[in-house]
């Protein structure tokens, strides 16, 4: 067992006995303790995983799968601290059904926080609302912050470096505070816990189907879909929306589900759409392993407004922001040779730029949109319908916040 984490733990028990354990006081309790004695400036990582490979009287390991892996440090009947290693993860956006808190003991991370208002429970495991941001800022190494279980403590965590390490002391759950929802922006919050098996097969089956190419996939689906309630039926078109794309039968299907749950189905649309955005930026995470890259794709998934994420690149790189994040667009430029792609922006062929010319059109046109300066005389920007066109397809996709006031 390591000194230092048991020395952590005891000095943390002490505490909140004098607080009668109180549920209420703990967070503060764990962040203090964290501050007092940071795992950032106290603990040597090589020599810490040293002894835990090599050591065998360590505390219960559970079998959790959260993390990267999750180890435990210190175990007490009322809490425990364990190490969550981060190499290519980024979390959902979550609650928490115990409280306390973490601490930041290698690399660093985007911290988002949410409130999810004029929540509708549909059923106890599944709701609409509107999850709204309210605040996003960059933890560096040595930061620390609290726990509060429930729906009071929404958030998310984009880990940078790789690896990345947290602490965390936390309760073992807090009675009343179940479940703990996952939240699918903008709408939808889920109960990740629960599991219906039923529809699990049922979207493996259907997996199935998509993968040889069955000619009654669509018409299945649909037919699923006039029969499911509101809850599974979102489930189905969320595993199912890419290929029903893909087979141009998807706004068929949609609209079957809009029939039979009328102005509900509202709210699930714009979520699958950023379902699939979300998901398709966090694949490109794990490919990405340049830090300043993984820097930007945060800000991309996690920011809403261009003023708050130029505040944030100025704040970690010094300069003028928009010539680092130009840098950083041209670096991430994928061009297969008959056209460029940035994350789901695709240069659009009606604009009519040939393959070697569009890492430059593109380059000038959103110089020339983000007021960076006038071109040079050699510079091409479109202009007219062309720069219409161009501005348009980049604010429907994950790049269209650098458009925003």
């Amino acid at each position: 067992m390591d000194p230092y984490f048991s020395e952590l733990g005891r000095g943390v028990y002490a505490y909140w006995k004098k607080e009668n354990f109180s549920p209420a006081a703990f967070p503060a309790i764990a962040l203090k303790a964290l501050e007092k004695s940071p795992p950032s400036a106290h603990v040597d990582l090589h020599e810490f995983i040293r002894k835990f490979l090599l050591e065998d009287e360590q505390p219960f390991q559970t079998s959790s799968g959260f993390g990267q892996p999750e180890l435990i440090v210190h175990d007490n009947p009322m809490f425990y601290i364990q190490l969550l290693f981060w190499m290519d993860g980024t979390t959902d956006i979550h609650q928490h059904g115990f409280s306390g808190a973490f601490h930041v003991m290698t690399g660093s991370s985007i911290h988002t926080e949410f409130e999810f208002k004029n929540a509708h429970p549909v059923t106890a495991r599944f709701r609409t609302g509107d999850l709204c941001l309210k605040s996003t800022r960059l933890l560096e190494t040595g930061s620390t912050v609290p726990i509060h279980s429930g729906s009071g403590c929404i958030h998310s965590l984009f880990h940078l470096e790789t690896p990345s390490v947290t602490v965390v002391i936390r309760t073992h759950s807090d009675p009343g505070t179940d479940p703990q929802f996952t939240y699918l922006p903008p709408h939808i919050a889920v109960d990740p816990a629960h599991q219906d098996s039923q529809t699990m097969r049922r979207k493996q089956l259907l997996d199935v189907l998509e993968g040889t190419e069955h000619p009654a996939y669509a018409k299945l689906v649909r037919q699923m879909i006039v029969e499911l309630d509101f809850e599974r039926g979102f489930f189905i078109l969320q595993n199912c929306v890419r290929h029903l794309q893909s087979l141009g039968a998807w706004e068929n299907t949609w609209s079957a589900y809009v029939k039979k749950h009328g102005r509900m189905a509202l709210r699930v649309k714009p979520t699958i759409e950023e379902i699939i955005r979300r998901d398709g930026m966090v694949a490109m995470r794990a490919t990405i392993e340049d830090v300043e890259h993984r820097f930007f794709l945060a800000l991309l998934l996690n920011v809403t407004q261009r003023r708050d994420l130029f505040a944030m690149v100025a704040k970690r790189y010094p300069g003028d922001a928009r010539k680092t994040i130009l840098r950083w667009m041209e670096e991430l430029l994928v061009s297969d040779g008959i056209g460029i792609s940035l994350l789901d922006f695709v240069f659009p062929d009606a604009l009519g730029v040939s393959p070697e010319e569009q890492p430059m059109v593109f380059l000038t046109s959103l110089k020339y949109l983000l007021k960076g300066g006038k071109p040079m005389a050699r510079e091409k920007v479109l202009s007219g319908q062309k720069l219409a066109l161009f501005k348009n397809t980049l604010q429907h996709s994950s790049l269209g916040i650098l458009l925003n006031p």
